[in-house]
């Protein structure tokens, strides 16, 4: 059997949940989903992830504090951040950080099939 790659996705919002792990999935991926960060990391699946897919804006540890959090722990995951509150001037300071993409909702299939292969290629 092939292992699939595991992809976490962190956000709040109850209908991300339930969609994008159907869609990850579709793409031939393993999926789990958090609804906070603080759940994400109470949970076995921080070492195991190959990509988290992290809504930048939550109630509690934000989606930024998540990154520095994983990175205070030494836990190498690419990360692509989704946005509704997007600002343009974001993009140029994630990649440095362990973020690989930030997308606006709504994003395109296509554009986070894009972003998670980009992560994969990173890791």
């Amino acid at each position: 059997m092939v292992e699939r790659s595991l992809i976490v996705v962190v956000d709040d919002d109850e209908s991300v949940r339930e969609s994008l792990p159907d869609l990850l999935h579709e793409f031939g991926f393993a999926a789990q989903a958090f609804a906070s960060a603080e759940a994400f990391l109470a949970s076995s699946y921080v070492g195991e992830a190959h990509c988290l897919i992290v809504d930048m804006c939550m109630p509690g540890m934000s989606g930024r504090d998540l990154q520095r959090e994983l990175v205070r722990r030494r836990q190498t995951v690419p990360i692509v951040f989704i946005t509704a509150h997007g600002d343009e001037s974001l993009r140029p300071r994630l990649p440095g950080q362990g973020a690989v993409e930030c997308l606006f909702k709504p994003f395109s299939d296509t554009a986070l099939l894009g972003a998670i292969r980009a992560t994969l290629r990173v890791k």
